[in-house]
This record gives C-alpha cells, sequence and structure tokens, in this order.
C-alpha cells in the first residue's frame, strides 16, 4: 500500500482484531478526524474495507481510494442514510445475497442463537395460484411453549391475510412483523385458495428456539433409525445436541436420518462439531476451508494456513463428543435449507457417504461475522453513541478437497420435493421425505417418486424474510500471530 491513508492487520489473540490506522506522516489519530455524525459511516467503510470478500471487486472500498480521512469524510456525507452507504458498498447483490447491517446489534445477537420475539409459527410463503404479486402463506411447524402452541393452528395450514388484508409483495414483511396479529385462514380447493373464515389471533414474544425439534428412534426390521430434526446451527444449543446424539447412541441406532429441511444455518462452529457427532473416525481431519479477501488469506496462507481450516474435532470445550462413526448418513433438503446445513453436507462428502433426499438447497456457501463499531470491530469498547453492527460476507468455504461451487444450491440425490397438499406429520414415518430415507435405508419397496400434490411457486420462509437467521457464520476469526502488512 503507498498511499498515506491505509488499513493494517494488527496482533489480537481471540477476538476478529484487524485494526484501521493510518501511516506514522499522519500524526492525528483517525478517530479524532471523524466528526460525530459520520462515526457510523466511517465504521462501515473501514469495516468493509477490511473485511468485506468481495473488496477487491469495489472501487470505493479499495485501500488507495482516499489518501486523507479528510477525503474519506468527504465520500461519506454523501451518504447520511448509514443502510444507503452498506448497501453501495456491496457488489452486485446477484452476487452477495447475504450481507446485512442492524441498528440495533441485541437483536441480531439474540436471533443467531435463535432468540427472537415470535409468535412460535414457523412459517412458508409462496405465490396465490395465477398471481404474481398475491402471497399465501403456510404453517411448517409450530414452536413449543410458544403462543401458537396453544391456539387452534397447526402444520399444513393455509393464511392468506393478516388483519384482513391480502399478503403481497408490498406489504408482506409489514403485516407479520407486527407483535400482535390476527392470521385469516385458508383452505386450497383444488384450483384456488380462499378464505375458510377462520383465523387466530396471536402475540409474539421473546422465545428462543431449542433447534433439536425431534428426536426419536424409528425400528423397521433389523435397523435401528435414528430420526433428528435440526432446524437452526445455534452454538448456545450445543450441549444439547451433543446430549441428543448420546441418546441415539445409547440406543444403537445403525442409520441416521439427518432432516435439515427448514435449518437455514447458524454457526460454522456448530456446523463442525454436528459433522464430528455423526462420524468421529475423521478427528483432526480438514472438515472445511475458509478462503478470505485477497490481504487477508495471502497474509494466512504464507504465516498461519492451519488457521483457515475448521477442523474434526471429539470435544466440546473439555466435554468428549457423542460419535456415532457413522459411514453413511441420510440428508433431508429443501430450499430453506442453507448455509451451514449445506455446509455440513459439503464438508461430510469427502468422507463419508452423504446420501441427499429432497429439494436443491439455497445455495449460500459464504459466511459472515458480526462487526461492532470499535477500535478492533469487537465487542470490547463498542462506540456508545449507537448500536449499529454489520453482518457481512467476509469468507467463502470450500470441504477438504477444495469443492465450494454451489451457489446455485446442493442438488440432491433423490430428488423429491415437499407439496402442501402431502406434508405429512414430522417424524411420523409416513411422512413422505422420511418414508423415502426409510426406504432407501431399509431397502424395501419405498418408492422414490414426487408426491402427487400441487407445488406453488415458493417466494420466501419466516427465518429468511428475518435475514438475520439466514446465515452462517463464525464466532471470531481464526487466532493466530498478526503483524502488520504492507
Amino acid at each position: 500500500m503507498k498511499t498515506r491513508f491505509k488499513f493494517t492487520l494488527l496482533l489480537f489473540i481471540a477476538a476478529f482484531t484487524f485494526q484501521s490506522c493510518q501511516d506514522n506522516d499522519d500524526e492525528i489519530m483517525v478517530d479524532q478526524l471523524t466528526p460525530v455524525n459520520l462515526e457510523i459511516q466511517d465504521f462501515i467503510w473501514k469495516g468493509m474495507n477490511q473485511y468485506y470478500l468481495w473488496q477487491d471487486d469495489v472501487p470505493n472500498l479499495a485501500d488507495d481510494r482516499f489518501a486523507t480521512q479528510a477525503e474519506l469524510n468527504t465520500f461519506l456525507k454523501g451518504y447520511p442514510v448509514p443502510e444507503e452507504l452498506f448497501n453501495a458498498l456491496r457488489v452486485s447483490p446477484t452476487i452477495d445475497r447475504f450481507s446485512w447491517i442492524v441498528s440495533n446489534y441485541l437483536d441480531l445477537e439474540g436471533t443467531l442463537q435463535g432468540t427472537t420475539k415470535n409468535d412460535g409459527v414457523d412459517f412458508g410463503l409462496s405465490y396465490k395460484p395465477g398471481s404474481s404479486t398475491e402471497l399465501f402463506g403456510y404453517v411448517r411447524y409450530i414452536l413449543p411453549n410458544s403462543d401458537a402452541s396453544t391456539k387452534a393452528i397447526k402444520r399444513g395450514d393455509f393464511f392468506t391475510a393478516v388483519n384482513g388484508t391480502q399478503l403481497t409483495l408490498s406489504n408482506y414483511q409489514t403485516l407479520l412483523a407486527a407483535d400482535n396479529y390476527t392470521l385469516n385462514l385458508a383452505d386450497y380447493n383444488g384450483s384456488t385458495i380462499d378464505s375458510n373464515g377462520k383465523s387466530v389471533v396471536l402475540t409474539k414474544t421473546v422465545l428462543s428456539e431449542n433447534p433439536i425439534l425431534i428426536n426419536k428412534v424409528i425400528t423397521s426390521g433389523a435397523k435401528k433409525i435414528g430420526y433428528l430434526m435440526y432446524n437452526g446451527f445455534y452454538a448456545n444449543y450445543d450441549t444439547e445436541l451433543n446430549d441428543a446424539f448420546a441418546s441415539l447412541k445409547a440406543q444403537g441406532i445403525t442409520d441416521l436420518v439427518l432432516d435439515l429441511r427448514y435449518n437455514s444455518g447458524g454457526s460454522v462452529q456448530s456446523a463442525t462439531r454436528l459433522a464430528s457427532m455423526i462420524t468421529g473416525q475423521f478427528t483432526g481431519q480438514v472438515f472445511a476451508k475458509q478462503q478470505w479477501n485477497k490481504k487477508i488469506n495471502d497474509y494466512y496462507e504464507k504465516e498461519n494456513p492451519a488457521a483457515l481450516v475448521n477442523s474434526f474435532t471429539d470435544k466440546i470445550g473439555t466435554v468428549a463428543i457423542n460419535s456415532l462413526n457413522l459411514t453413511k448418513v441420510y440428508i433431508l433438503t429443501t430450499k430453506s435449507s442453507a448455509s451451514a446445513s449445506e455446509l455440513v453436507i459439503n464438508g461430510l462428502e469427502p468422507h463419508i457417504n452423504v446420501v441427499q433426499i429432497g429439494d436443491v438447497t439455497t445455495g449460500k456457501n459464504v459466511g459472515s461475522v458480526t462487526l461492532y463499531d470499535s477500535p478492533n470491530f469487537g465487542k470490547d469498547n463498542r462506540n456508545p453513541n449507537h448500536k449499529y453492527a454489520m453482518q457481512p460476507i467476509v469468507l467463502k468455504i470450500v470441504n477438504s478437497v477444495g469443492f465450494g461451487d454451489y451457489f446455485n444450491g446442493l442438488q440432491p440425490d433423490f430428488m423429491l420435493k415437499e407439496t402442501l397438499s402431502t406434508f405429512g406429520v414430522l417424524g411420523d414415518t409416513s411422512e413422505p421425505l422420511l418414508s423415502a430415507a426409510i426406504g432407501k435405508i431399509t431397502g424395501t419397496t419405498r418408492m422414490l417418486k414426487q408426491s402427487p400434490g400441487k407445488e406453488f411457486d415458493y417466494f420466501k420462509d419466516a427465518k429468511s424474510i428475518k435475514g438475520l437467521q439466514n446465515q452462517m457464520y463464525i464466532e471470531k476469526a481464526p487466532e493466530g500471530l498478526l503483524k502488520a502488512l504492507d
């Protein structure tokens, strides 16, 4: 870097601490040159300049874009709304579909751990038949101990309106964001979806979702099949996940069906631990490898390449992982299976036989990290003047043989899409996707053919609407000794 205004990587331990600084010939500290009304924008630019995966592809993020802080300030004044600056510094939305910024990092932190204001209805949205603007919703599952769990609403129910207003592309976010609302239920009559006159009043409360929705053993002939429905990679539930595997192990399962159909992702660490629970024979071997932007990646490749590797493990802290030592696993997917779910599939592929049943996944092969407005972009010494934080994409992740190009999703070995008229009961052996997996395991006459139910054009689901839950993130940067880069 030849200009006076540059950003360098400094020493840090156990925190994401790439520090912004200037050359010694700029005697006034950067933060002293940043007007209070541009603090948020200054944080956004410097964080994106340092970490953004596509930094090289954004001219306004170049290290030599601004010669002085004053020049940067002039640029930042053109973006009085922080969100507009953040979006202006991203590459094309067709490339970066997943970077986020929030005005309150408390909400972000809770969401990444599965804690949100929630009424308990996990739903999908699709276009109404014959319409390109009107939507309808369908219930995928109900969270235990939620308001919805006490109401007359269940998996497979349809709804077309909120408070009597038809859901559309322009209003669904506003209508479904309210803390209290009435869902107007509907029926599908074979060609249209129409109101049935029923409704459910729902109230959101702060709710933590245990991602382990179902954990059971199914005996079929000589097979003891473990079935685990896992709906989010929330690191604070890793101990409960390990306990679930202890139960499966104690019951002597011969096969495992891992249901990730509604799992939109989460912690890379949790994904690594889950893969280690499924296996156990690969401790210390490469599960996945991280690829950062050029200036960060070049340093690690030269100085500490091991820091870019996520390895299979046999412990959560000091607690032994309950591994099944399987050589084959059956994984159920839909279009909602994203990020860390896809990482588990792709990361296991070089090591064991992964049989994917269901639909094509989302196609999220990149990961993020939370950046705060602090000297090192970590949680300590955050700017008290605001609560903005960013969740930009900072890395691409590949498996042990270097494959990670699944931008268009991971193709199932056996295509079997969910249809709303044949949803079935989750965990029941007659539910189409689980039934298909059991048939593959037992070699019975169960056929893998598309269900006859009506297919609708998928739009979004409850977790992708929130956006923040459709993530694959790391808790911190790889630990290691960093020196200033020139």
